[in-house]
Formats: structure tokens, sequence, C-alpha cells
């Protein structure tokens, strides 16, 4: 298992989707270290990779991974810090080498129970029924095991963020976000929300609703703090914001993507924020979405004038609108601002006299 993960390290460390950047790293550490403390999280070696889901990991060798699109959805360190918290928890827990000595005896006890009920349905017996049936037990078992170290996690991840002074009620929020973001991709893809249903026999982790809730209660019993951190965490972000955004809207999911970006938004709307936005209408460009668009370009324009990307934007919208009259400043605002950029040429031939 340590060869395993030690090669997986290798591996991370030289991905291309690794973010070398020293100043992120070194922040995201500061938050770490703060959660669970220094003495703990001095053996801890953290990768950060460009890949836009909600996910991070701990390996039992010492190595977290952490997810650009988990960054993407926090609004403030205290959320992080409570991800953090949980996946050192797991490692602390050695949940992954228990896990894995659960199904390595797992393994172990299906395949000679194959073996027997091989050699019964051989007679017979009648006894393939039932190594389906314990088949289902196993994994059943295995969910479980899996379910309840989650829980275990969540709450030892907690401890660590209140026992640092972070507002406790960051944790519930984080899960109660994902269930919505959940909720707002299964409204865009006509599909039922699934937040209610109970835990499945096979579900490997509690739901976002009773984790949330759960979390919810601790939060309201646990003094903790108030500290939230929430504008050091945007500074150490901003340098890496716009492409997280452009990471995130290439997922081709509308309604969980204007979701996320209307929570990011819900205490301060920012350039940056109010640019994706535009992006993401302009993009999915339903008859009702260009005006949408042109009129978030102009509200990221007006907090921020010198972004080319808004006026591009804008200027595309307002032709595929038949306003070419219009267009035209904005595009060529855009190619004062990037005379060399990839698609110059085509946008020169939009703008020059027909």
């Amino acid at each position: 298992m340590w060869m395993v993960d030690d090669e997986s390290e290798r591996l991370t460390r030289d991905s291309r989707v690794l973010i070398r950047d020293e100043a992120l790293n070194s922040y995201v550490r500061s938050v770490l270290c703060r959660a669970v403390g220094d003495d703990r999280c001095k053996g801890v070696r953290i990768y950060i990779l460009r890949v836009p889901a909600f996910n991070a990991s701990m390996s039992p060798n010492g190595t977290m991974r952490i997810y650009s699109g988990l960054l993407l959805r926090m609004r403030n360190e205290a959320e992080l810090a409570s991800i953090l918290g949980h996946e050192f928890a797991h490692f602390e827990l050695r949940h992954s080498l228990e896990d894995f000595r659960r199904r390595r005896s797992s393994s172990d006890l299906m395949a000679w129970t194959a073996v027997l009920g091989s050699l019964a349905v051989t007679y017979g017996s009648g006894a393939g029924h039932s190594y389906g049936d314990f088949r289902v037990s196993v994994y059943g078992a295995l969910a479980r095991f899996n379910r309840d170290q989650e829980r275990e996690a969540d709450l030892r991840g907690f401890g660590y963020m209140a026992a640092a002074q972070y507002r406790p009620s960051a944790a519930a929020e984080v899960w109660r976000s994902a269930m919505n973001e959940t909720d707002a991709t299964l409204t865009g893809r006509a599909a039922r929300s699934k937040r209610y249903d109970g835990t499945p026999f096979f579900a490997s982790h509690p739901t976002n609703l009773e984790r949330a809730d759960y979390l919810s209660t601790l939060a309201n019993r646990v003094p903790g703090g108030e500290y939230e951190g929430r504008n050091a965490y945007q500074a150490a972000l901003a340098p890496w914001l716009d492409q997280f955004l452009e990471d995130q809207i290439k997922l081709n999911d509308f309604t969980g993507t204007e979701y996320l970006i209307t929570r990011l938004g819900s205490e301060q709307w920012t350039a940056p924020l109010l640019l994706a936005r535009g992006e993401l209408y302009r993009l999915r460009a339903n008859p009702r979405d260009l005006p949408n668009a042109v009129d978030f370009y102009r509200q990221a324009l007006a907090l921020n004038a010198d972004l080319p990307v808004a006026y591009r934007g804008m200027g595309l919208s307002l032709m595929r609108m038949d306003r070419k009259a219009e267009a035209i400043p904005s595009l060529s605002r855009y190619l004062e601002l990037k005379p060399g950029a990839p698609d110059a040429d085509m946008i020169r031939s939009l703008v020059a006299p027909q």
C-alpha cells in the first residue's frame, strides 16, 4: 500500500495539472496548520490540482490532494478549514489503512465463499443463490464502514475548526451549498432532487442533507469562534479566480454553475464574477440569454474598465443580436487591449467595413 501511495505521489508531483503557485500553496497550508495545529500539519504534503470538481483527499503516506473546483466553491477560510480538517481526520484516524485491510479480508472471504458456492451448485444444493446474497451483504457492510468513517471524520474535523476559533456553522454551509448545487444541476437536466432520499444500502457517504443537519446541530452547541477569513481567502484566490471560473463554465452545467456563481456573489458582486456570469449566459445563447449577458458584461466593466474579455463577450453578444453598430466599439476596444490575441484576426474581420 505504501509503495502504491508513494508512486501515486510521484505521478501527482509531475502532473501537468499541478498548481505550483508558491503563494497559493503556502496560504492553503497555513489554513490547514491553523485548523489542526502546527505539530500535526508539518508532516503533510499538499498538492493543489487544476481539476474543476468539488473534491479533496488524503493518503496514508501524508499527501493531501485538493482540487481547484473545491477552492472555487469555498467563500471563506472557515469553509476551507472545515474540509481540510475533515480530510486530515481521515488520515489521523488511519481510515485508508483500515479500509484497505477491510477490503482485503472481505475479498479473501468472498473468494473462499465463491469456491464453496460453486461446489455446492455442482452437487445441486442451490447454494449459488446464497453466494449472491452473501456478496450483497459484504458490499453493503463495506459501504456502511465507509459511511461510519465519513461521520467520524466530519465530527473530528468539526472539532478542529471550532478549537481553532473558526465560525463553526461554516461546516454545515459547505454541505448545504453542495446539496443546492446538485439540485440546480439536476433541475437543469429535468431530473428530481435526491436530497430527501435515505442513505442507500450501498452509499459510501452520508447524504449531504444528513451531514448538514448534524454539523448544524453541533454548531448550535459548540461555542467555537467567529473568525471567517473572507478577505484573506479572496485575496489568496484572486490570481486564479478567472481560470477556475473558466474551467467551471466549460463543464457545460448551466444551472449548477449559475447557482455557484450566484452563491459566490451573494455577499459582494465582483468584476470576475460578473464577467463569468456574462460568459455563462453568452455561451448558452438562448434568446433571452444574450441581453442578460450584455447586462452582466456592462456591470463588470463598470467595476473594472480594463477587462478585454468583457468587451469581447459584449461585442459578440451584440453581433448575435444583429446590433453590429453597437458591437463594433466593444470589439475594437478588445483589439486595443489585446492586439495579439489568438482570435484577433477573426475579430478584425467582424469589425471591418463590409
